[in-house]
């Protein structure tokens, strides 16, 4: 009992790929709705929104500290400069605009292209606006950043040149105290001789590096400023009308499509509704015996599907024949086709004898329908005790949540369920096997409604014969003695119990 139990676990996936996807692919309606609304919503953006006209220039920065293997700190750091309030001031002052600098650094924005390329985007509300604004601007950053440069450069300078006249200081005091060629006040001691004089010679070479350094500094400075300038002069960017709706249907089409199956995934996950035979037939305890479209479809595939409704006709003729219990049929999710499969079968026996329909349906699907001369009666449920014995009887009704169970053996005494794929929760399917295991109507098989036409599950259960319609056969001859042996084997319920059984003992 263990090991059965161990292997089921074993055999059950934790997540079905397969479900999923086709659950997704179920929901094409609505991600394809949302694509589409995308595909909309980005074309009347672009339309109904324009981009305001705007324009743009680039500017060339040189820094003093460049090196080959900068990662962009430098021009990142341009970029936060860009965006100062004080770079907007100098701006509208030579625009001569009395905006707020907070208000104008919102129109206009840096991006590093290089670490030495700053290209300046601007908006206004014209196009000749966009450009002066451009101009004011770039002008503005240029001659901050060499104003900046010069005072760095100036200030590294005159550090140098402070370091170099302090050495001088110390140097006039160490001749000072060499005597400079004075024979009678040079120190008596030869150590202390030697390194005075070693002193001074250190001073003086520290004295001119720090002169050379400066020098450099200074030096330094026209290259920063020759080398930041305006390269692309300001100028209108132009926006095309058409290839912005279509960038903008573009992006609007993969982001809706995104999103709706990124929905559809999640509804499927959340709702755990079974689209597959294998599923739908182990919810439900009971095999698929037919599949039917939900629609009559395409022109071509209407020959194949009146095949279909004819075969599966014939086969439930053939157990209401071969059977004195009536014969329901229940719908979950499909209460059209039910009434339509419910006609056709009582269509076919009005040949032996007059059939009625018991209408158990809550809509109106066949208490409109109007009795052909000769044809089957259709009657509610109300009137169905006042039925004369010889009629046979074709109970039609719905397992949906609501059901009244208690009712439904009033409409046969074994069923056939028609069910839509991907309309019923697995727990609602459990629901109805068990109600109806509970009121004794066994299922003797499904008909599967708007089915997955590349689901390749199988939908028989091997372990249902004893109530299955290919059984029948099996067991009307065996009850006559002329069939052959039963080799199938068990149910798994009754294996279950029997396991049960000798655990007890």
């Amino acid at each position: 009992m263990t090991t059965s139990r161990s292997s089921e676990s074993a055999g059950t996936p934790l997540f079905d790929l397969h479900a999923l996807v086709v659950a997704v692919r179920r929901r094409r309606r609505l991600w394809g709705a949302l694509a589409l609304l995308g595909l909309i919503a980005g074309a009347a953006v672009a339309v109904l929104m324009p981009p305001p006209p705007s324009a743009m220039t680039k500017v060339l920065v040189a820094h003093a500290e460049d090196q080959p293997n900068d990662t962009g700190t430098l021009i990142r750091t341009d970029i936060e400069v860009l965006g100062t309030t004080r770079i907007a001031k100098d701006a509208l002052q030579t625009l001569k605009s009395q905006e707020r600098p907070e208000d104008f650094m919102r129109d206009y924005r840096g991006t590093g292209l290089t670490n030495n390329v700053l290209q300046i985007d601007v908006t206004a509300d014209s196009e000749a606006l966009a450009v002066d604004r451009a101009k004011a601007i770039a002008d503005a950053f240029v001659a901050d950043h060499v104003r900046r440069m010069r005072a760095a450069a100036k200030a590294e300078s005159q550090a140098l040149l402070d370091q170099r006249d302090r050495m001088r200081e110390e140097l006039a005091r160490v001749n000072k105290e060499i005597g400079q060629g004075a024979p009678e006040d040079q120190p008596k001691d030869a150590a202390g001789t030697e390194s005075l004089f070693s002193r001074r010679a250190e001073l003086n070479s520290r004295i001119a590096d720090f002169d050379q350094r400066a020098a450099e500094a200074r030096t330094g400075t026209p290259k920063v400023i020759a080398g930041t300038q305006i390269v692309d002069a300001p100028r209108a960017v132009e926006h095309s009308l058409p290839k912005s709706a279509a960038t903008n249907a573009a992006i609007g089409l993969v982001l809706g499509l995104v999103l709706g199956l990124a929905l559809s995934a999640v509804g499927a996950v959340v709702a755990d509704r079974p689209v597959l035979r294998r599923d739908i037939s182990a919810n439900l305890g009971a095999s698929i015996i037919a599949e039917l479209p939900r629609r009559s479809g395409r022109p071509w595939r209407r020959r194949g599907t009146r095949a279909t409704r004819e075969r599966l006709t014939a086969t439930l003729a053939r157990t209401v024949h071969g059977s004195a219990e009536p014969l329901s049929l229940l719908e979950l999710g499909c209460a059209h086709s039910t009434s339509a499969i419910a006609l056709d079968l009582a269509g076919a026996l009005t040949a032996e004898g007059p059939v009625v329909v018991i209408d158990g349906l809550p809509g109106p699907q066949l208490a409109d329908h109007r009795p052909q001369p000769g044809g089957p009666r259709v009657v509610s449920g109300e009137h169905a005790a006042a039925l004369s014995p010889q009629d046979r009887r074709i109970g039609v009704g719905s397992v949906a949540p609501g059901t009244a169970w208690t009712d439904l053996q009033y409409l046969g005494t074994q069923t056939v369920l028609v069910v839509r794929a991907g309309y019923g929760s697995a727990a609602w399917l459990h629901t109805v096997a068990r109600q109806l295991a509970e009121q004794r109507i066994p299922v003797i098989g499904v008909v599967l409604i708007d089915p997955d036409p590349r689901d390749r599950t199988d939908g028989t259960l091997w372990d249902g014969l004893h109530t299955a319609l290919r059984g029948r056969g099996d067991r009307q001859a065996r009850q006559n003695g002329s069939g052959p042996r039963r080799t199938e084997r068990k149910p798994a319920w009754a294996a279950r119990g029997a396991d049960n059984d000798q655990e007890a003992r």
